[in-house]
């Protein structure tokens, strides 16, 4: 797998999990909060497409995905598709690192078991 490709797969896992921290920051807001719990549809809408972290978090994914495309061009997708493991374990120390949240040892182990499940794949190719 060359350099180009390798950095095309980092950038759609990279830019998948920091949208996700986005848009828990962005969902975690009060006012997103506050209208989720109103159950007004039109009033969370326009709450949400206002919140710069969700429009970030998915513009951002809209970014990611743009880069999988490039990902799939060059690689089988049964191939390609097990990277997207990587992403959790970008998700989970962002989590960790940047929300502060805990993790338990079991999340940890399985996480350890898609990193290796993704090092195996990219040596079979």
């Amino acid at each position: 797998m060359s350099f180009m490709t390798i950095g095309l797969v980092l950038a759609s896992v990279m830019a998948s999990a920091i949208a996700q921290l986005l848009l828990k920051t962005g969902m975690s807001r009060p006012d997103v909060v506050a209208a989720i719990a109103e159950g007004r549809a039109a009033s969370t809408a326009l709450t949400l497409g206002t919140t710069p972290e969700v429009v970030g978090g998915l513009g951002l994914y809209g970014f990611g995905a743009v880069m999988w495309l490039f990902v799939l061009a060059k690689l089988d997708l049964s191939a390609a598709y097990p990277f997207v493991g990587l992403g959790f374990i970008a998700t989970m120390l962002l989590s960790i690192f940047v929300l502060g949240e805990t993790v338990s040892p079991g999340r940890i182990a399985g996480t350890l078991l898609i990193l290796a499940g993704c090092a195996l794949v990219a040596r079979s190719l």
